[in-house]
C-alpha cells in the first residue's frame, strides 16, 4: 500500500511539475525596434507566474567592466512599470569585469508580466550611457508581419541609369527624415556630420527629433555632399545638394538586425533607410552595396604582418595588386550603371589615401607586429628610415577621378583631401601626377587654405579675396564670403558681451599652479575645462554645455577653462566672449606640466572639483552634456 502511494505522489509531483513548466512562455532571440548600445542582447526570455528572466549575453571588451543598474526596470505597451529585482550572475550596481572572451551571460530578473502583453522596453538607467532596448517584442510572428508604412517609396533600379554631374551653386539644401517605428523615450537628437571638404574640421553638431520621431534641418552647401546621421542604434549616409530636398525614412530594426550578434542572420526586416527627393533611387541603392574592396589581406593582423618591413615601392606593389580584382567585381555585379561609377570612385579614393600614408602604414605595421615601444620605434627609424623615391606618387594618375566633381560623391573624399596633407610638397607633387593644377581637388584645396584663416578668427584679407575670384566656381566663393560675413558678425557681437574673466596664473612653481588657479575658487564647486582654440570637438561642447550653464546658472557652480599657448592669444581673446567662465591662458611650460602632471590625455578634457579640492570626476571628450550635468549635481549635494 505505502508503495502504491509513493508512486501515486511521484506521479502527481511529475504532473504538477509538467503542468508547470509548460506554463513557462519562451521567446528565443526577441526581436527590438532599438537600443542604445550593442553590448548587451537578449539571447531568450522566459514567463512564467512567478517571474519574467531576461537571458543575457554581453559582448564587451576584455578586462573592462559593465554595470547594471538597480533602478532597471521593464516598461510594457500599456506603461505598466515592471522593476528588477535581482541578478543571477551578476551582481546590481556592481562593476562586472568582463574576461578575456570579451563575452558573457547573466540572467536578469523582473515580475511576471501578464499574459496580454506583447512588447516591452528594458531601461536600465536614464544615464545617457544607460543600456535601453526599445520594443522587446513577445509575439515574434506578429513582428514578422509587419509593414512598411505605404508612404515609403521602395525604387526599383534602372541599370543603366548614368551618374549624373554635380552642379557647383551654394545654396541651401534641406534634409527631411523620420524614424520608423519611434518612441517619445528614445533619443530625441542624433548627431549630423556634414563632410565638406572645403573646411577641414570635423563638422559635426545635434540635430533634433520631433516628438513623432520627425527631423528636419538646412544646410548652405556649395555642391553635392555626404551627410551622416549617427544614432544609438546605427550610423545612415545620405545625399544632399543646394536647391535640393533630401527625405529620409531611417529603419533602427533593420540597423540593428545588422549590428547584432545574435540576430544577423535572422529575416531581414526591410532596408535599413528608404529614400525621397534628390537622386532617391541611386541613394537607395548604394545603401545594399555589399562588395568587398579591401586592399590587400582582409584580417587586419594579417594586412600588419603582410606591410610591416617592407620598402615603400614593395608596399604600394602590394597596395596595387588588388585593383583589377575589385574592379572586375564591380564589372559583373548586379548595380546599375551610376552605382558601378560610384564604386569605382571609391576605389580611386581609397587607394589614393592608402598611397598618401605610406610612410604612416609601414612605420605603424612595423611597431606593431613587433611590439615596440615609442622609443624603441623613435630609435629604429632614426636608423632605418623609409625612404619614398622620386615620382613615386605619379601612380595617382591612374586614379585621376579624384580630381573631378563626381567624386564628392563620396563619403570618404573629404577625408582623403584631408589626408594628402601628408605629402611633402602636397600641391607641387598633385600637380605632377595629375598632369594639372586645376579641378576639384585643387579648388578644394585652395578653399582649405584660405578657410584656416576663417578658421583662427582673422577675416578674409584683401589678397585672400582676390584669390577667392580666381577659384574655378563662384559657389566656392559664395561659400567662403557667406563664412567671412557670419565670423565678422561673430567677432563684433563678441565686443559686446560680458561674463567672461580673463586671468592671470601668475608667477609660480610648476607644483603649486593649479592648487593657486583653484584656490581662489574654494568652497565652490569647479568645472575646468582643458581646451585649445584649434580643437574642433572643444569648441563644439562650449555650445553642447551652454543650455545647461544656463540650467544651472543660480547654482553655486564656477567654469574654469584652461588653455596654453598654442591657441593663439588674438584668436583666444575673440573666442573667449562666447564663452561664460573664468579663463586661463598658460606659458606653454606651465600647460606642458599641467597636461602630464594631472594626466590630461587630450582636449577637451573636463574635471569637476568639489568644494574641499578633490577631484570627483573626470571626462576626456564630451559624451552628453546630461553626464557633466549630473556629475555636478552630485559634487553640489556633498
Amino acid at each position: 500500500m505505502k508503495k502504491f502511494t509513493w508512486i501515486i505522489s511521484f506521479l502527481f509531483c511529475t504532473i504538477c511539475i509538467v503542468q508547470i513548466q509548460a506554463k513557462d512562455r519562451v521567446i528565443e532571440c526577441p526581436p527590438f525596434t532599438a537600443w542604445s548600445s550593442t553590448t548587451i542582447e537578449i539571447e531568450k526570455i522566459v514567463i512564467n507566474d512567478t517571474a519574467t528572466t531576461l537571458y543575457i549575453k554581453a559582448f564587451y571588451e576584455p578586462k573592462h567592466w559593465i554595470k547594471i543598474a538597480a533602478g532597471s526596470f521593464l516598461k510594457d505597451n500599456n506603461g505598466t512599470i515592471y522593476p528588477i529585482r535581482r541578478g543571477v550572475g551578476i551582481t546590481l550596481d556592481q562593476e562586472f569585469w568582463m574576461p578575456e572572451s570579451g563575452e558573457t551571460e547573466f540572467q536578469l530578473i523582473f515580475p511576471p508580466l501578464p499574459p496580454n502583453i506583447t512588447l516591452v522596453d528594458f531601461i536600465e538607467g536614464n544615464d545617457e550611457k544607460a543600456f535601453k532596448i526599445w520594443g522587446i517584442q513577445l509575439n515574434k510572428k506578429a513582428f514578422e508581419k509587419q509593414q512598411l508604412p505605404q508612404e515609403l517609396v521602395v525604387h526599383k533600379m534602372n541599370k543603366k541609369t548614368t551618374l549624373p554631374i554635380p552642379e557647383l551653386s551654394y545654396g541651401t539644401a534641406v534634409l527631411k527624415g523620420r524614424i520608423l517605428d519611434y518612441q517619445k523615450d528614445m533619443p530625441r537628437e542624433c548627431r549630423i556630420h556634414v563632410f565638406n571638404p572645403a573646411f577641414r574640421e570635423d563638422n559635426t553638431s545635434y540635430l533634433k527629433i520631433n516628438e513623432d520621431g520627425t527631423f528636419q534641418t538646412e544646410i548652405g552647401i556649395p555642391t553635392v555632399t555626404n551627410i551622416a546621421l549617427t544614432f544609438s542604434y546605427g550610423n545612415v549616409v545620405c545625399l544632399v545638394a543646394p536647391h535640393e530636398e533630401t527625405y529620409i525614412a531611417i529603419n533602427p530594426k533593420e540597423l540593428c538586425r545588422q549590428q547584432s550578434r545574435l540576430q544577423k542572420k535572422a529575416k531581414s526586416y526591410g532596408a535599413t533607410a528608404y529614400f525621397k527627393g534628390y537622386l532617391a533611387s541611386l541613394q537607395q541603392e548604394f545603401l545594399t552595396v555589399d562588395l568587398d574592396m579591401t586592399l590587400g589581406d582582409h584580417d587586419y593582423m594579417d594586412y600588419l604582418k603582410a606591410i610591416s618591413g617592407k620598402s615603400a615601392e614593395e608596399y604600394k606593389n602590394y597596395i596595387l595588386k588588388s585593383i583589377p580584382t575589385i574592379r572586375k567585381k564591380i564589372a559583373q555585379s548586379k548595380y546599375s550603371k551610376a552605382c558601378k561609377e560610384l564604386l569605382n570612385i571609391k576605389l580611386d579614393i581609397i587607394t589614393t589615401s592608402c598611397i598618401a600614408t605610406t610612410i604612416r602604414d609601414l612605420e605603424y605595421a612595423y611597431i606593431k607586429i613587433n611590439k615596440l615601444d615609442r622609443g624603441k620605434a623613435a630609435e629604429y627609424f632614426k636608423n632605418n628610415p623609409i625612404n619614398i623615391p622620386k615620382e613615386y606618387y605619379n601612380v595617382l594618375k591612374k586614379f585621376s577621378s579624384i580630381n573631378t566633381t563626381k567624386a564628392l560623391y563620396n563619403d570618404r573624399y573629404a577625408s582623403m583631401v584631408n589626408i594628402l596633407d601628408i605629402i611633402p610638397d602636397k600641391e607641387n607633387v598633385l600637380k605632377e601626377a595629375l598632369g594639372t593644377d586645376k579641378g576639384a581637388l585643387f579648388d578644394y584645396i585652395e578653399v582649405q587654405n584660405i578657410y584656416s584663416a576663417l578658421k583662427d578668427f582673422t577675416p578674409l584679407t584683401a589678397e585672400q579675396k582676390v584669390r577667392l575670384k580666381k577659384l574655378s566656381s563662384p559657389a566656392y566663393t559664395e561659400l567662403l564670403t557667406q563664412t567671412n560675413k557670419k565670423l565678422i558678425e561673430t567677432i563684433e557681437l563678441n565686443k559686446k558681451k560680458s561674463g567672461f574673466t580673463v586671468n592671470e596664473a601668475g608667477e609660480v612653481i610648476n607644483k603649486e599652479l593649479f592648487p593657486s588657479i583653484i584656490s581662489k575658487y574654494r568652497g565652490h564647486v569647479l568645472m575646468v575645462d582643458f581646451w585649445t582654440t584649434w580643437c574642433g570637438p572643444c569648441l563644439r561642447a562650449h555650445k553642447t554645455l551652454t543650455p545647461m550653464k544656463e540650467e544651472l546658472k543660480d547654482k553655486d557652480i564656477i567654469y574654469l577653462y584652461i588653455t596654453g599657448e598654442t591657441s593663439p592669444k588674438e584668436t583666444w581673446n575673440k573666442i573667449i566672449p562666447d564663452i561664460h567662465g573664468e579663463h586661463f591662458r598658460l606659458k606653454d611650460n606651465q600647460w606642458d606640466y599641467l597636461i602630464e602632471n594631472l594626466n590630461i590625455r587630450g582636449v577637451p578634457t573636463y574635471l569637476i572639483i568639489d568644494r574641499e579640492g578633490n577631484i570627483s570626476y573626470r571626462e576626456t571628450g564630451l559624451s552628453k552634456a546630461e553626464v557633466i550635468k549630473e556629475q555636478l549635481m552630485e559634487a553640489l549635494d556633498k
